[in-house]
Order: C-alpha cells, then structure tokens, then sequence
C-alpha cells in the first residue's frame, strides 16, 4: 500500500495490526527515520536491529524473526537501516508467512531508489510505503507544528518558522530539538505549554555557527590539543549547549554514513554520495571521523552526548568546565582508535 502524506501520520499513530512491513524512502532521509520512530513509539515497541546483508545471505531468516516470539516478552520492531534491493525476497517471504508476530521496518538511504522493493512494498496490502521528501516554507512550519503536540508545545506560526530553519527542515533533527524543548518547559500532551523565542533563545538550536561545528570535529577527530584550545577561546557559558548539539549534529551525519560502509560499501563512495550535503572544507575530517568510529561507536557517543546536555541543562555545576571535560573526554577515545 502507497501511504499519502495527507494519511502517513494516522496510519502511524494507529498501526493497522495487518501491516507486517514498512518502508520509508526518498531523498528526505532524516523524515524517514522520525517516521519509523514515530511508528515505534506507536507501538510501544523496542527495536531489534536486522543487518540487511544478513537478508540477502538468507532470505527466510526475515520471516523465521518476525514470527518468532520476543525472548523477554513485550513488543519489538526488527529494523533494517540502510535497506535496499537486497532485502526485496527477504520481503517477500515476508509478506507470504502464514502469520508474523513483529513487524519490520527498512528505512533507504537518500540516495537509493531500490524500484523492485518500492514496488512490491506499494503493491501489497500488508505493507505499506511512504516516500519522504524534504518540507519547505509553510509546509515545514505546519510539519514543526504538528510535532509540537506529540511533545506537548504548543507553537505559533513565526516560532515555528524559526525551528525549521534553525534545524534545516530536517524532521528528525526538528523531533530531537523539541524533545529537549519539551523537558526545558516540563510539557506533555496532558500538560501542553506554549513555545516561545524565549525558550528558543534560552535552549533553542543554533546549527548555523560553523565555529561550534569545528570545534565538535577537533574533539571526534582525537585533535585533543586543538580541542582544548577552542575550548580555552570559549568565553560565555551559554555556548555550551549550542556545543554539545553541534556535536550531537555531526554524528547524526555520521550515523547512516557508517551504517553504508558497515553495509559493505567503499568509504570513498559514501562520501562522494554525500555531495553538497557536507561543507567542501569539512569532508577531509568527516572521511577521517567515518573511518574511526564504528557504528556502536556513534550510537554510544549519541547517548553520552544527549546525557551530557541534560547535566549541562539542569546541573549546578560551571557549564563550560563540565563541557571541556566532556570534549576532552571524545578527544581522547577518538586519538585510541
């Protein structure tokens, strides 16, 4: 089934028991990933991670876990990330088990099209597909908006303009920037508050400032000299947040990269797949950074970083001092590796 962007988020937040497969594609990768989450935090489900050459290796393996029962009970998604065509008779054995007990979820990179899989995803009545394209102008605020009250906020019209810009219409980036928001006012969907440029000025993003980004690229590239440098030329507390979530940025940009190159692709082809997405002046630290850190590397380092800004948000303790100690930290397990 070929989900519509005027369906997508219903079909979402109430699943049809019937669906045993979901594919999230298209040039917006980052929406396809908050769609996924999104359909996982729906289910009350917990993510069991599927390697999509494993697929390819044996196809019936697909179906064998999702009609297998979780070992600790509760519900679980598999996830595949990247996907591509390699997984399509996977799929397909799939989509013709007599039954399934956990659904799965394959998100495609930006830059794959895999048309065999799209169409036996569109095809079938238990799956369902959506293709994710990247919102602009009102389009990106409505989207803003509408993730607003998943997080309890509620936002006006300019404020979300200024979200959406600040976090490059990028939906994932936007539902991680909410979230802290929604722990900064104390909302919930029960408890809704409304967002304001006070709150933004106080918390709010700021990923235009390529001095931050440097300095985040210094500490995950083991420079730890130049990392205490740049710390040492930092002169006002308030640059920490925007520090760590500069951080907190680059390896969301290195997540699905290192994801590829686990996949089996060449290093130098992830980059060069990456085009205008990254700055000419960032790619010779990026490549190193993308050689470094493994994938559990990142999803570790994410955690830390996400820990860190909460101690930075809500601890009594010197911001800038707390936020050497952390870069210094990344430096020195980045210079290890």
């Amino acid at each position: 089934m070929k989900a519509a962007k005027g369906t997508i988020a219903k079909l979402l937040d109430q699943p049809g028991e019937d669906i045993r497969f979901y594919l999230f594609w298209g040039p917006d990768e980052g929406q396809s990933r908050a769609q996924a989450t999104r359909l996982l935090q729906a289910l009350g489900a917990d993510r069991f991670i599927v390697i999509s050459n494993a697929v390819k290796t044996d196809p019936a393996s697909l179906a064998d876990e999702a009609g297998a029962m979780a070992l600790f009970g509760g519900r679980r998604v598999i996830w595949i990330e990247p996907a591509g065509e390699e997984i399509r008779d996977g799929i397909a054995a799939l989509l013709a088990a007599p039954a399934t007990e956990s659904p799965v979820v394959a998100i495609v990179s930006a830059a794959s099209r895999p048309k065999e899989l799209i169409k036996l995803a569109e095809t079938s009545p238990l799956a369902l597909a959506f293709a994710s394209y990247a919102p602009e102008g009102a389009e990106a605020e409505r989207m803003v908006i509408d993730l607003g009250r998943r997080f309890g906020l509620s936002i006006e019209q300019a404020v979300a303009a200024r979200v959406a810009a600040s976090c490059g219409n990028d939906q994932a980036i936007v539902a991680q920037e909410l979230d802290k928001l929604s722990l900064y006012l104390d909302s919930s969907t029960s408890r809704p508050k409304p967002l304001d440029h006070d709150a933004l000025d106080a918390v709010g993003a700021d990923f235009g400032d390529s001095d931050l980004l440097h300095l985040s690229d210094l500490a995950l590239s083991g420079e730890i000299e130049a990392a205490a440098e740049g710390m040492a030329a930092i002169t006002s507390s308030a640059q920490a947040i925007p520090i760590i979530r500069a951080v907190q940025r680059r390896l969301l940009a290195l997540a699905p990269a290192r994801a590829k190159v686990e996949r089996g692709e060449r290093p130098d082809a992830v980059m060069a797949s990456m085009g205008k997405a990254l700055f000419w002046k960032d790619k010779g630290r990026f490549a190193a950074m993308l050689k470094r850190w493994s994938a559990a590397d990142i999803a570790h380092l994410s955690d830390r970083a996400g820990r860190a800004e909460r101690s930075l948000l809500f601890s009594n303790a010197p911001e800038q001092e707390a936020l050497g100690e952390e870069l210094i930290a990344v430096a020195r397990a980045a210079r290890r590796r």
